[in-house]
């Protein structure tokens, strides 16, 4: 932010019409004065820290609301931030329940709650960027690597116990790809968080017994194919797998948040897409196949905020990508490069280099929600910044590869088979 600051905060100059060829035109940003920070408690360090640099930056002071829900980050912002900023220009409200702000009585993070924020901010026309959830499918075509696949999918929908918005919500494939899915999904498990997952220092738990008991519930949908254990005590949950799961299951009527993968069987690509399009418009939609015109064609015909093909979570990792929704995640829309701002919904994607899928190793990270205080410091920077990405990287259609011999190394192109440019 400091390295771009002056970049960001520049006059805008624009084209001018042939009566106006003498004169000045140009944007100016300026702050909006106040800004009301709602802290989530999945990512309750990253997706409340980020919105204040940028809102500081901006020239703005700020009111921080740290989610009641995660106790232990909130006494640790309570005591470090103040010696690190000005006191007049940022006010912290700690040990406050949502309806002790009277604007939000419900957990954040639901349409239903996304309602209420907005109706509150619309008596006072103040802008808002709110972090809803949703369903993100992911589609796994008979044409690719399953060991890959499952070692990509098993590590985006289990990191921090599958509480994460991106996260694969629900896989589709056919009944020959899942025969061949389930076991390679159960490799990958024990991969990344041993044969007894409740023992991994990498395995996160359930923040709160609220959301235990939701997450728990769900568990009785279709038929428990890998894991399903859980102990109350610990708010554990076992990274599950679950089949012969129906479109009217409660499972699949929700976003999960938790560590729960459904998979529903679906005869074609076709079929893929309108059970994809049948739904509420998805945070981002995933695909993994080595056709390129498999992913050309579920892009095409499908609308979601965020697409990413071979992969899961990455997209997150490219600064020059927008992050946001179309229809109920609406209007999540930030630019990681800059300060958030509130400007028409744009959506990024992620499309795989020529070839299809490449190994990638992928690390079973540690966990934010793991238990505290031994896993603060890792947790910190890990959710801080999970993969350096080099800044400058140009906007537009950007996707991500990886190469056996460079296994974190991002490459932008502008559409599919252009050879990309290493950075």
């Amino acid at each position: 932010t400091l390295n771009n600051l002056g970049a960001w905060m520049k006059d805008k100059h624009v084209e001018k019409n042939w009566a106006t060829q003498l004169d000045s035109a140009f944007i100016r940003k300026d702050p909006y004065g106040v800004v009301l920070i709602i802290g989530p408690w999945n990512y309750p360090i990253n997706l409340l820290l980020v919105p204040l640099i940028g809102a500081i930056a901006a020239g703005n002071c700020v009111v921080m609301k740290p989610s009641e829900i995660t106790r232990n980050v909130e006494r640790l912002v309570a005591e470090t931030l103040p010696r690190y900023l000005d006191e007049p220009g940022m006010d912290l409200l700690g040990g406050l329940d949502h309806a002790g702000l009277t604007l939000l009585p419900l957990p954040t993070g639901s349409p239903s709650v996304g309602r209420i924020v907005m109706t509150a901010a619309a008596k006072h026309l103040t802008p808002v960027t709110l972090e809803l959830g949703g369903k993100n499918p992911c589609y796994v075509s008979d044409s690719c690597n399953v060991q890959n696949v499952a070692r990509r999918v098993a590590w985006g929908r289990f990191f921090n116990a599958g509480q994460t918005c991106v996260a694969p919500d629900y896989v589709l494939c056919s009944v020959e790809m899942q025969e061949k899915l389930l076991p390679a999904l159960r490799e990958a498990i024990t991969e990344f968080y041993g044969p007894n997952p409740r023992e991994s220092p990498d395995f996160g738990r359930i923040v709160g017994d609220r959301q235990f008991q939701r997450v728990q519930a769900l568990l009785h949908s279709g038929h428990t194919a890998i894991g399903g254990q859980t102990d109350a005590g610990e708010r554990y949950i076992a990274p599950t797998v679950l089949v012969e799961v129906q479109q009217d299951d409660p499972v699949m009527q929700e976003e999960i948040f938790g560590p729960i993968l459904p998979i529903l069987t679906v005869t074609s690509v076709d079929d893929a897409i309108a059970f994809i399009n049948a739904r509420e418009r998805p945070l981002v939609l995933y695909v993994f196949s080595s056709r390129k015109e498999v992913v050309k064609r579920v892009l095409e015909r499908t609308s979601s905020g965020g697409f990413c093909a071979n992969d899961t979570i990455m997209h997150m990792t490219i600064p020059s990508l927008p992050f946001g929704g179309i229809g109920m995640p609406i209007p999540r829309n930030w630019v990681l490069r800059e300060p958030p701002q509130p400007t028409e919904p744009s959506t990024g994607r992620v499309l795989p280099a020529p070839g299809g899928i490449l190994p990638r190793t992928l690390p079973a990270l540690p966990s934010p929600t793991a238990p505290y205080p031994q896993q603060v410091p890792a947790a910190l920077g890990l959710v801080l910044n999970p993969y350096p990405v080099p800044p400058g990287t140009p906007q537009g259609r950007a996707w991500y590869r990886c190469r056996p011999s460079h296994p974190q190394r991002l490459c932008w192109g502008s559409e599919l088979g252009v050879e990309p440019l290493p950075r």
